[in-house]
């Protein structure tokens, strides 16, 4: 019998990233694909105690349904960092809890788009976000981006004149996948068209704490002064992925609506999983923690930026993030980096060509480089062979 599936189904693709890390399972791949964390940096030992702890102290709770919006204290202890850290005033009702960032980049879509409406992003843009938006019928506008972030007038020009846009879409800080951070007045002027357009903006965050120089810089969200921005962040890069915890911070008024729909998807997330990092954030110093791993990423980071520089041809562009997990390279026009992963890919070396970035489809010249999972010989191993490969494609093309 033939079965009739909804129309979502032809809008979802499979992640290519996803696609590439069923080959990096290999041990002797050297992986710059996925925006994997180190997991040599998790705190494995701490996590035994506290789970323990937990168990002990307060089992049944633990083991139990919780509220859809989250552990109490967990929340009280994001609205305080989010203030402190990002410049909003937000409390715990501003909060939900959700499985990792991510999950609430697929609330955001059941919130807010219907077939036909329009997501406005960044181009490029992270692909997974991309996916999560596509679900529901949505088509996208690209915004052009440069050292400095979104480019306003370009995106202002965009509100003035299309009708049906339902969201805007930014990463303003170590943007996934190019590592470029927003000035403070893209970030301004984003708030501002927020307001005088009256659309919502999804301000996602999950590498903010990664910065490894520079000034820490104020959220999108902390100039809003209408409540039209919802800020994402998760615990996937500052502690550990595994437990999928992140989640959605706004106006209490359309939280209230996230909650709703996801009572319909999971009902809650793990309660455990919420009481045990409630409960190290208690007992251990997560900046302490938080400065370890800026410490190997900046160090990655110098190592695979150092390799670029020797061993990439001079006609290759890259970014030099001031922190998070990734590079985005520029191969010259009409080299296909696509082509290029077969061949690394035959010499055990993974990235994600550049392509899936782009919603509307384009930049078959571009890849991204994670430098946060691989130990630093692997780095220095992995991109002085990926510089071969590039050098011998741009040489063919001469």
């Amino acid at each position: 019998m033939k079965l009739s599936f909804a129309k979502r189904m032809s809008y979802i693709k499979a992640s290519e990233i996803r696609e590439i890390l069923k080959v990096t399972e290999q041990e002797d791949v050297i992986s710059f694909a996925g925006g994997l964390p180190a997991p040599e940096l998790f705190p494995i030992n701490e996590i035994n105690e506290i789970n323990q702890i937990v168990l002990k102290e307060a089992g049944t709770k633990a083991l139990q349904y919780t509220t859809t919006e989250g552990y109490a204290p967990l929340r009280e202890w994001i609205a305080k960092r989010m203030n402190e850290r990002l410049g909003t005033v937000l409390d715990k009702d501003n909060i939900l809890i959700t499985h990792g960032s991510q999950q609430g980049l697929d609330l955001s879509g059941k919130v807010f788009l219907d077939e036909g409406d329009i997501v406005v992003c960044e181009s490029p843009t992270y692909l997974a976000a991309i996916s999560a938006f596509k679900a529901y019928g949505c088509h996208f506008i690209e915004i052009p981006t440069d050292e400095h972030g979104m480019v306003m007038d370009v995106l202002e020009d965009v509100l003035s004149r299309t009708e049906n846009i339902k969201l805007i879409y930014v990463i303003p800080t170590f943007q996934n996948p190019t590592g470029k951070t927003w000035s403070l007045d893209r970030r301004r002027k984003l708030a501002e068209l927020s307001s005088k357009y009256g659309i919502a903006v999804i301000e996602d965050n999950p590498y903010g704490e990664l910065r490894f120089e520079g000034e820490s810089l104020p959220s999108v969200k902390s100039f809003d002064t209408v409540g039209n921005i919802l800020c994402t962040g998760s615990f996937s890069k500052i502690f550990c992925p595994g437990f999928r915890i992140g989640w959605i911070a706004g106006d209490k008024d359309i939280i209230r609506k996230y909650v709703l729909v996801k009572q319909g998807t999971d009902l809650q997330c793990n309660t455990i999983a919420q009481m045990t990092i409630a409960e190290y954030l208690k007992r251990y110093d997560i900046d302490k923690h938080i400065g370890k791993i800026v410490a190997v990423y900046k160090r990655r980071r110098d190592i695979a930026l150092e390799c670029m520089e020797r061993y990439f041809p001079d006609t290759v562009k890259f970014t030099r993030p001031e922190g998070g997990l990734f590079t985005w390279v520029e191969l010259p026009e009409g080299i296909s980096a696509r082509e290029i992963l077969e061949r690394c890919l035959e010499r055990k070396i993974a990235f994600v060509p550049g392509a899936s970035f782009f919603p509307n489809g384009n930049k078959e010249n571009t890849f991204r480089i994670n430098y946060s999972n691989m130990p630093e010989d692997r780095i220095r191993k992995g991109l002085q062979t990926l510089g071969e490969v590039v050098k011998e494609y741009i040489s063919r093309s001469e």
